[in-house]
């Protein structure tokens, strides 16, 4: 059986056309993601829950062809809460104990706004360089900011971001971010200090 899971102009993974001898299996995973337009606008994909459907079609090696549609695929859109923290930049890998810098992006998914303070809890790997309690100030219904911090990391391995709480204080509400992102901290140097 041919397999061909290319869009017009893109290359599928495995090359232009791929090959299923009888009994073979092949899993894909896809990742779905709003638009570019619609994921600024907070408030637009809340009540989603018909996402489209898979249309597949194959071509066996004797040239018949097959088809398979499923119904409408069903999900329901991730509940932001009040506020939207996504990391905008990050690096892949950084040095042991040496400071990096990181991109947030703070979106006020609520209908007021909101008065922002911002405190940074270091953790047990995971140290933040700056000041914490910093007044971030007015973020209006549906509005973004972007908020670059300074981080390095303790330990070696895969590390986890966490520790950035924010505190809306016209409602004294605070919000915690653990677990936003994973870095890999390698040791820059082949000795046995690391």
């Amino acid at each position: 059986m041919l397999i061909s899971n290319l869009s017009p102009g893109r290359e599928s993974t495995f090359g232009k056309m791929s090959y299923l001898q009888p009994m073979d299996t092949r899993q894909y995973l896809y990742c779905l993601k709003p638009k570019t337009e619609y994921a600024e606008k907070a408030g637009v994909i809340k009540g989603v829950t018909v996402i489209g459907k898979l249309d597949i079609v194959w071509k066996t090696n004797l040239g018949e062809k097959g088809r398979l549609q499923t119904s409408q695929l069903q999900r329901m859109a991730p509940g932001y809460g009040d506020i939207r923290l996504s990391l905008e930049v990050i690096p892949d890998t950084v040095n042991l104990e040496e400071p990096f810098d990181i991109v947030c992006k703070i979106t006020n998914c609520s209908e007021r706004t909101m008065d922002l303070v911002m405190e940074m809890c270091n953790m047990r790997s995971i140290h933040w360089c700056g000041i914490s309690g910093r007044q971030l100030g007015k973020l209006t219904p549906g509005a973004s900011l972007l908020l670059p911090l300074t981080v390095f990391s303790s330990e070696q391995g895969l590390q986890s971001i966490s520790g950035l709480r924010l505190t809306d204080t016209f409602l004294k509400r605070t919000y915690e971010y653990d677990d936003i992102a994973q870095v890999c901290v390698v040791c820059p140097f082949m000795s046995n200090e690391c």
